[in-house]
């Protein structure tokens, strides 16, 4: 399995008395609190590990993870809890341990090494510096001892020491070169271009490049192992409507239906306490490597929700909501901030080693005891749990073939999977639809019930600005797009929680991290780690998606505030598009990078493209719009080269190119006539428009910004919509059915 890695376990808690904290019991990180008790000399990312280094002249190494990363756990135990690699490292070598979501900075310039020269990238990372911060080695997992295909950690350190010792000069050299090329590599600029690439062409190339490396049979876009990458399923939604007419718009829906469809059948979702894995590891979607991410539940319950608004298959809106009702229960806090990740592993028992997967597998002899109960009306003899084994695929032997058990650790047990639809199943024991919809819904809470029994997985209780932004964006959209005014309060709740806990008013800026204290409460880290591009960027999508949502007009006068200062923080000012850090808070790093792609999370570029689009259909500010013709402009080498690679950022040059509506509903905002108009624009897809209420107070913040406001009035003291374009604005209307007709044109 590829490096992933984990959360407090039982033997690197400070209840074994004869070990001694090292510096990082001073952490708020719950990634670097799990390493407090290493017999490691661990310093924090920081001046006091470089000026050691420098002063001592030794090299440093960095350790980069996330606390609910198995590899990281595994190496953490049988490696940094080692004593003779423990001492190996404190005394030949400055060693760093770096949480990457609180460092993304950090974590992107040294995977951007690791990637170039080693053969891939994951977590842990691992990277030998120079004390002026230039990496010279570079990988990932490494086990303990050397192995038939892997050289062991305690060897890589016993060479490294040796080369520094002998050839430090050269790989000085080595390092500066490596530095400077990657320097020249990484640059995103304009140059002499004035204008970004045509948006249609990027979009069909976009297209087929997808199109070659779909998987017909299961959805998705790669053998394995396979990730949701919402962002995909984004692009292809949005171009199924520009080419919806033609073939490839057919070929485009039907991809990111099938996908989605896939995935939510596959055991990569949690079938009895909803929520998705991080990834598959096989091509079915169906053993997932078992870690929770606050990201992928806000991205794909958006995804979710945007395929019921397209098909109208309320399947998908279950599954939407289902997302949403997991993050509410496991991942919201008392402050209504939402925490990171939930692990992958756990212990089967109290007491015991922690397992992957150990919290969500289930045996047969356990499913057989939970639900023993007959069903009546079958065709043959029949209890609750042969059905739901049937339909779910579970198995005497197990349903995960050893190769995805490399540990043995999950032998004999199962994952729940859907096998056969609802109609196969009843068909197949003479049962009606309903009645089988019903034992499968009563027998997945009854197994949900006894689950609460098992230890739970490591809660990540670190809050990111970033991540909470994307799920105040995933409350809000499902919430809006599904009419549900309770999941619209929790986007509210976490904006508050933002405005609360993780912006500095005296300085407009965003904080990166907080974390959950004792009772409720939230703390921070001292001095504060102020926030990346991601943060505002995430943040502000949210909040236009919130305003879209309740129509509250803070928090749209919120996104422009963060949005200035997002542009004074990061803004290249001779190139174009964003650093992903200040220049401050990156000093003494070898590179200020802009990141230039869409993987599990979208780029930070991408987002702050759509936001200046949107954020220029709100308030008419031509800088906005200037800025984004900048940033994609910057990004038209990468573009051309492989679009692919930032789906993203396609969907935001078609955008541009297109004309954004200003969809403009006149009324009182409480009023029965004006909720019709607003959830008739909910229930549809049109993901290039700004959504503005219109309450006639011509000094409202709205009708400062765009002073066409005032001119359009309510149809007869009835709530009035008006869709603009171009600065036209279509007739007045009053009837939802007669708004949605327009909308589809």
């Amino acid at each position: 399995m590829p490096a992933g890695g984990k959360g407090s376990r039982t033997n690197c808690s400070p209840s074994t008395p004869q070990k001694v904290p090292n510096r990082l019991i001073n952490e708020k990180s719950p990634y670097l609190l799990q390493h407090a008790y290493n017999p490691v000399d661990w310093y924090p990312w920081g001046q006091e590990a470089f000026d050691k280094a420098r002063k001592e002249n030794k090299p440093i190494f960095l350790s980069v993870g996330y606390s609910t990363c198995h590899w990281c756990h595994m190496m953490e135990e049988e490696s940094f809890q080692n004593e003779e690699i423990g001492r190996l490292l404190s005394e030949d070598f400055v060693s760093v341990k770096v949480d990457r979501e609180e460092r993304p900075d950090v974590d992107k310039v040294y995977m951007t090494f690791v990637q170039a020269t080693s053969s891939g990238g994951g977590w842990p990372m691992n990277v030998w510096l120079t004390p002026n911060l230039q990496p010279f080695v570079g990988g990932t997992y490494f086990p303990p001892e050397d192995g038939l295909t892997r050289v062991g950690f305690r060897t890589v350190l016993l060479r490294i020491r040796e080369q520094w010792k002998q050839n430090k000069n050269t790989l000085l050299e080595n390092s500066q070169r490596v530095t400077a090329a990657l320097l020249a590599r990484s640059e995103i600029s304009m140059g002499d271009r004035q204008l970004p690439p045509s948006g249609a062409t990027m979009n069909s190339r976009c297209f087929q490049q997808l199109d070659e490396g779909y998987d017909e049979e299961y959805g998705g876009f790669a053998e394995a192992p396979k990730f949701p990458t919402p962002v995909i399923l984004s692009f292809l939604f949005s171009y199924w409507l520009s080419h919806r007419l033609t073939q490839d718009g057919s070929r485009a829906q039907q991809m990111a239906l099938h996908t989605l469809k896939m995935m939510a059948n596959g055991g990569i979702r949690d079938h009895v306490g909803q929520g998705f894995h991080r990834y598959s590891t096989d091509r079915q979607w169906h053993i997932p490597h078992f870690e929770k991410m606050l990201y992928d539940q806000a991205q794909l319950a958006v995804a979710y929700s945007q395929a019921f608004q397209i098909s109208g298959d309320e399947f998908y809106s279950d599954v939407a909501r289902g997302i949403l009702q997991y993050v509410a229960r496991n991942l919201s806090h008392r402050s209504g901030g939402f925490c990171s990740a939930e692990d992958a592993d756990s212990p089967p028992e109290r007491g015991m080693q922690p397992k992957e997967g150990a919290f969500y597998v289930w045996t047969v002899k356990e499913v057989q005891q939970l639900l023993s109960e007959p069903v009546p009306g079958a065709t043959e003899p029949l209890t609750s749990g042969q059905l739901l084994m049937k339909h779910y695929g579970l198995t005497e032997a197990g349903n995960i073939s050893p190769s995805q058990d490399p540990k043995g650790e999950l032998h004999g047990r199962n994952v729940l999977t859907v096998r056969y639809s609802l109609e196969l199943t009843a068909a197949r024991f003479g049962l009606d639809v309903e009645a089988v919809r019903t034992l499968l819904n009563t027998g997945l809470e009854k197994l949900f019930q006894a689950r609460k029994h098992r230890p739970r997985p490591h809660l990540d209780s670190k809050m990111l600005a970033s991540w909470n932004g994307l799920m105040v964006s995933g409350f809000a959209v499902t919430g809006a797009v599904l009419g549900l005014e309770r999941l619209i309060n929790y986007a509210t709740n976490g904006a508050k929680f933002l405005k609360r806990h993780m912006f500095d008013m005296a300085s407009g800026r965003l904080m990166r991290t907080c974390y959950a204290g004792s009772g409720g409460t939230v703390e921070h880290s001292n001095p504060p780690c102020w926030g990346f591009l991601e943060d505002y960027a995430f943040v502000v999508r949210g909040l236009l998606d919130l305003y879209e949502a309740s129509q509250e007009s803070s928090w749209l006068e919120w996104a422009l505030r963060l949005q200035d200062a997002q542009d004074r923080l990061f803004w290249d000012s001779r190139g174009g598009g964003y650093f992903c850090s200040e220049a401050e808070l990156g000093a003494g790093l070898p590179l200020r990078l802009k990141d230039d792609q869409d993987g599990a999370e979208p780029s930070a570029n991408s987002v702050s493209a759509h936001n200046l689009l949107r954020l220029h259909g709100f308030t008419g500010h031509k800088d906005w719009m200037d800025k984004c013709v900048s940033l994609l402009t910057a990004f038209s080498e990468r573009l051309r080269r492989v679009p692919v690679a930032l789906p993203e950022m396609v969907r935001a040059l078609s955008a541009h190119q297109q004309t954004l509506k200003q969809i403009v509903i006149c009324g009182d905002p409480q009023a029965k006539d004006t909720k019709a108009l607003l959830q008739c624009v909910h229930s549809i897809y049109i993901p290039n428009k700004v959504l503005i209420l219109a309450n006639g107070d011509p000094s409202s913040f709205l009708s400062r910004q765009l002073p066409f406001l005032s001119t359009l009035r309510r149809l007869e003291d009835r709530a009035t919509a008006y869709v603009c374009e171009n600065q036209a604005c279509s007739i007045p209307i009053t009837e939802p059915c007669e708004l949605r007709k327009l909308l589809h044109q």
